[in-house]
């Protein structure tokens, strides 16, 4: 039995999706979302989601966190710095937590839960409801990110701890 935590940072909501199970087969999941207010600090907004992650980590002692590598638009830079910071804070929670962790690019995760690594949000959130036999749309879209991510977690450790 292996328990995977997949973490999509961002500043405004950070996805959490877990799965659990053997072998191939999921037999628990559940996925929500770290959400900051947009009028506060981005110090206050970082602490809220660490201590967010750390409660959830050490609630739920998951064998394995999949955090998404973030990447940089060259059109956005801005954007990529602040990821980085969000996901910096993921990398500290998930030691303090003593989880092992494992970086993966959006690409990579994509691949894993729908085939191509170009897939949309929605196509992904499809491929998610579906490897999950989920009934409705999993929203908000970070947590289906963040689902996606521990899936290809379980996936390549061929859902062993």
């Amino acid at each position: 039995m292996i328990k995977v935590v997949g973490l999509d940072p961002g500043l405004a909501g950070t996805g959490v999706g877990i799965v659990e199970g053997d072998g191939r087969d999921i037999t628990n999941y559940s996925f929500g979302s770290i959400s900051t207010d947009k009028n506060d600090p981005t110090h206050l907004r970082l602490n809220t989601i660490f201590t967010g992650v750390c409660d959830l980590l050490c609630r739920e002692e998951p064998d394995l966190v999949v955090i998404e590598d973030v990447f940089s638009l060259e059109k956005y830079p801005g954007s990529g710095i602040m990821l980085g910071k969000v996901s910096g804070v993921l990398l500290v929670a998930a030691f303090r937590a003593g989880a092992r962790v494992r970086e993966l690019s959006v690409r990579e995760a994509k691949r894993v839960v729908t085939g191509t690594g170009s897939a949309d949000k929605h196509q992904v959130e499809r491929s998610v409801r579906n490897i999950l036999s989920h009934p409705d749309t999993i929203r908000p879209f970070h947590a289906a990110d963040a689902l996606a991510l521990a899936l290809a977690g379980f996936y390549r450790s061929k859902g062993r701890a």
